[in-house]
């Protein structure tokens, strides 16, 4: 249900790649050079744009993401605008640098929920690739005392091989700990699941002065209905993420922290295949027996 063009268009907002030509003003790259692509941009000539805020674009931001809007990378190749192209380091792998994009939007939605202090009581909703990139982070920042809540079976098991040490339960389990102790409660919850009625019940959850992280993205028709006393009895805040705007730099950062430790495929779900098996891989997306595909194209 997320909007995307009406006319064909080929997917893959999340990748990297070897560049193979250029054009005559491009100097920060050139062929042969590794790289990963930010799919978003703006205008850069509207308000939005000026204060830095390309994803509030009306002309561009989400409306131009490649592989959503723009033909993407679910091809032998690509033509992306140079300036949304960024050059490898060395120690970065084209394999690593295929989750560029996602670490670029939890960079992003970091910057507007830290300061998190050490201790915090954390929960997380969901443990799809965006759920287990987000205990990634958080362990690697020092954080402990997090739980994560995912109903599928095979998903649990997956993130398990992370070997964080977080505290990993079913939204049934999750109920049932707020029904025994009302006192119980979390200091940050964040959202990455995108269902409504899951980030509606979260709000009950919150300890005073808390705060909700909207980071998974809904239907555009998913409604929640939120309490306006409890927000202002505990004083609580509700913080949204779009995208990536000005983070991959981040991103490439914490690729270089992570490293094998926290980015390997296995540890964190992900399942390779060919394009051609592109119905194998969205069948086992569905399942739940995969956190995330990725498509690889050989030379």
């Amino acid at each position: 249900t997320f909007p995307c063009r009406e006319t064909p268009v080929t997917l893959g907002h999340e990748f990297s790649g070897v560049v193979t030509s250029v054009g005559c003003d491009v100097t920060h790259i050139k062929k042969g050079d590794n790289v990963a692509v930010d799919p978003n941009s703006g205008c850069f000539t509207c308000d939005a744009c000026h204060s830095g805020n390309y994803h509030y674009c009306s002309g561009g931001g989400i409306d131009k993401i490649t592989g959503i809007y723009q033909n993407g990378g679910w091809a032998e190749f690509c033509v992306v605008p140079a300036d949304q192209v960024h050059k490898l380091p060395k120690n970065i792998s084209l394999q690593q640098a295929g989750l560029t994009e996602p670490l670029s939007c939890v960079a992003h939605g970091w910057d507007r929920i830290t300061p998190i202090a050490v201790g915090s009581r954390i929960l997380i909703l969901g443990a799809g690739i965006i759920g287990n990139l987000w205990a990634s982070v958080l362990h690697l920042q020092g954080h402990r005392r997090v739980t994560i809540s995912e109903p599928q079976e095979a998903r649990r098991k997956l993130l398990q091989k992370l070997e964080t040490g977080f505290e990993i339960i079913t939204p049934d389990e999750l109920k049932t700990y707020r029904a025994k102790d009302l006192s119980w409660g979390m200091d940050l919850v964040i959202d990455c699941s995108g269902y409504a009625p899951a980030m509606e019940e979260a709000l009950t959850y919150i300890n005073p002065g808390g705060t909700l992280c909207i980071f998974g993205v809904s239907s555009p028709k998913a409604k929640m209905s939120v309490s306006p006393y409890l927000l202002y009895k505990n004083e609580l805040k509700i913080i949204a993420v779009k995208v990536n705007p000005f983070s991959f730099p981040k991103a490439l950062g914490m690729i270089d922290a992570m490293g094998s430790r926290y980015l390997d495929y296995e540890k964190l779900g992900i399942k390779t295949y060919s394009l051609s098996q592109y119905e194998d891989a969205l069948q086992a997306l569905k399942e739940g027996t995969i956190a995330k595909a990725m498509f690889k194209l050989e030379k």
